[in-house]
C-alpha cells in the first residue's frame, strides 16, 4: 500500500496548529508504517520542509497548497500512482482522482468566526471567506473523498448537526507535544499560581479582555500573553490593564521559551467563547501544569477533569478559580487529574488509527 502523507503545511518558520499536527502525525505515521505495510511518500512544496521530516523520508516536491493549479492536483498525482492520499487540510483538487483520498477537517471555528488566517495571499483570504459563508462548498469539498478525518469527538459530532459530509468521518486526535523536553537540564516544573500563561491569538472571540480584568482582582501575579500581536489590538488590550494588574505582552515566543513559563509557578489560562480544540491546554497538562478554562465542550474533551471550568464573561469567576489553587491539595488533585486525561492522547495511538483507515480503502483504480 502506497500512502502520500501531504506534508506542504509544515511551516519552516513556525508551527501554527495545522502544522504542528502535520508535522507531528507524520512523524509517527513514519514510524509506524513499515508495520502496517505501508510505504510512505511526503508532498512537499518548499525544499526547507524536508528537514522538518523524518530522517530517511521519502519526499515528492509539487506545489504549494495556496498555487492557483491546486485544484488539479489529483491529476498532477496520478501520475506517481499512490493508493491513497491523506491531507490534514480539505483543500487538495480531488479532479479525476485515481487513489484514495482522506480529507481532514479539523474543526468549525470559521463558520463562526470568518476572519481567515493573515498570513495568506489576498486572493486566497477571500476565497476563503467566500467558501465559508455557506455549508454548501465544504460539502461539495468533503464528499468528494472517501473518508473524512477530524481532530475531536466535538468536531465529529458538530458535523453531523449540520451533515457536512455523507463520508464516514473518523477522529485522529490531535496530541501535545512534550514541552518538557525543552526545559533546561535539570529544571523542574515548579508548582505554584504566580504566573498565569495566555497562549494564543488575539482575535476578539478569545476574550483576552476577560483575562486582563480579572488580574485586578489578582495582586501579585502577573499575566504572559505569549503571542504576536499587532500594535493597534495591544493598545486595545493594554487600555484594560488596571493599575496594580501586571500584564505582559511577550509579542510570540519559542517552544523553549513556552515551555520555561509554564515550568514557573504557572497555571494555563484562557477564556475564550469559542474554540476548535485547544492545544495550548493538552500541552500544559501533559507537563503536570493546571488549567483554568472556559466552560466550552471541546475543552472539557481536551482536559477533562484536569482543568478548573469557569465562566468565559465572569471575570471574578475566573479569578476565583485561580486562588483555589493557592490551596496545594486542590492544585495537585488537578494535576494528577490532568496527566492521567491527556496520557490517551498520544501521537502512536493518532497514527495507528490512521493507518488502519489507510488499510481498510480501496488500492489504486
Amino acid at each position: 500500500m502506497r500512502l502520500f502523507f501531504d506534508a506542504r503545511y509544515i511551516r519552516t518558520d513556525f508551527h501554527d496548529g495545522i502544522s504542528r499536527y502535520s508535522a507531528d502525525l507524520a512523524t509517527a505515521v513514519f514510524a509506524a508504517a513499515p508495520e502496517h505495510g505501508v510505504d510512505v511518500v511526503f508532498l512537499v512544496w518548499d525544499d526547507a520542509q524536508r528537514m522538518l521530516l523524518p530522517a530517511g523520508a521519502r519526499v515528492l516536491k509539487i506545489h504549494a497548497p495556496t498555487a492557483l493549479r491546486e485544484p488539479l492536483t489529483s491529476m498532477l498525482l496520478n501520475r506517481h500512482r499512490p493508493d491513497v492520499v491523506f491531507s490534514p487540510m480539505q483543500t487538495i483538487g480531488t479532479i479525476g482522482r485515481r487513489f484514495g483520498l482522506i480529507l481532514t477537517l479539523h474543526d468549525m471555528i470559521y463558520y463562526r468566526h470568518r476572519t481567515p488566517p493573515r498570513d495568506l495571499p489576498g486572493f486566497v483570504r477571500l476565497g476563503w471567506w467566500l467558501f465559508h459563508l455557506s455549508y454548501i462548498p465544504q460539502r461539495i469539498t468533503l464528499n468528494a473523498a472517501d473518508v473524512v478525518a477530524t481532530v475531536s469527538r466535538t468536531s465529529k459530532r458538530q458535523f453531523a448537526q449540520v451533515r457536512l459530509t455523507k463520508r464516514p468521518v473518523v477522529v485522529v486526535p490531535d496530541a501535545p507535544q512534550r514541552l518538557a523536553d525543552l526545559l533546561p537540564e535539570g529544571m523542574p516544573v515548579a508548582g505554584g499560581t504566580r504566573n498565569l500563561v495566555y497562549m494564543g491569538s488575539f482575535m476578539p472571540y478569545k476574550n483576552v479582555e476577560a483575562l486582563i480584568r480579572g488580574m485586578a482582582r489578582l495582586p501579585g501575579r502577573t499575566l504572559h500573553l505569549l503571542s504576536r500581536i499587532s500594535p493597534a489590538r495591544r493598545a486595545e488590550l493594554e487600555a484594560l490593564v488596571t493599575d496594580g494588574a501586571d500584564v505582559v505582552f511577550h509579542g510570540g515566543v519559542s517552544d523553549a521559551e513556552y515551555a520555561r513559563l509554564l515550568a514557573d509557578r504557572a497555571v494555563l489560562v484562557t477564556t475564550s467563547l469559542d474554540e476548535g480544540y485547544g492545544l495550548p491546554i493538552a500541552e500544559a497538562l501533559a507537563m503536570g501544569v493546571p488549567a483554568v478554562v472556559s466552560d466550552l465542550e471541546i475543552f472539557h474533551e481536551v482536559a477533562g477533569p484536569g482543568a478548573l471550568y469557569v465562566d468565559a464573561e465572569d471575570p471574578a469567576g475566573f479569578a476565583a478559580a485561580v486562588t483555589a489553587l493557592d490551596d496545594d491539595t486542590v492544585r495537585d488533585a488537578l494535576v494528577a487529574a490532568g496527566a492521567a486525561h491527556i496520557a490517551q492522547f498520544r501521537w502512536p495511538e493518532s497514527a495507528r488509527v490512521l493507518l488502519e483507515v489507510v488499510a481498510g480503502l480501496p488500492r489504486r483504480r
